[in-house]
């Protein structure tokens, strides 16, 4: 079994959908979660491309936030798309990176990824609230490399 399969549980999974749900609610953002065993390119480099398979480019207001993992590497990249990108601060991220690698220290991943996600929620909010005709344009699902 490769260390994607083994980084997180089904349990952990479907707790990292379920904080993908909750964060959504608020907010007309879109949030992935992808992981993969490891990566040659940069990871920043490596997660827009993976951001662009995974069509998150392609959402109406542009406000796709893609948590990248190289599970082998210990490397993760938060990014987003050009909506959110076009009106937050250059370090508009760090705050959840910060939460988040405070959690991978001491080895709570699930912990990690879900209070990542429901920060970013939170954060989301403020630029793009929640709409009444708010459709889920991505998957929830994590996908995997």
């Amino acid at each position: 079994m490769s260390k994607v399969e083994d980084f997180l549980s089904k349990e952990d999974e479907q707790a990292i959908v379920e904080a993908i749900c909750l964060a959504e609610k608020n907010t007309s953002g879109e949030i992935r979660v992808h992981i993969e065993k490891t990566t040659s390119k940069v990871p920043f480099d490596r997660a827009l491309e993976v951001f662009h398979e995974l069509r998150m480019d392609e959402t109406k207001l542009q406000n796709g936030v893609l948590f990248y993992f190289a599970v082998e590497d210990k490397n993760f990249v938060i990014c987003g798309d050009k909506g959110i990108n076009d009106l937050v601060a250059d370090d508009f991220w760090n705050c959840t990176k910060d939460v988040m690698t405070n959690h991978f220290k001491s080895g709570k991943f699930k912990q990690g990824i879900v209070d990542g996600i429901l920060n970013a929620g939170e954060q989301l909010k403020k630029y793009f609230p929640s709409q009444e005709n708010d459709t889920n344009e991505l998957s929830n699902e994590i996908s995997k490399g």
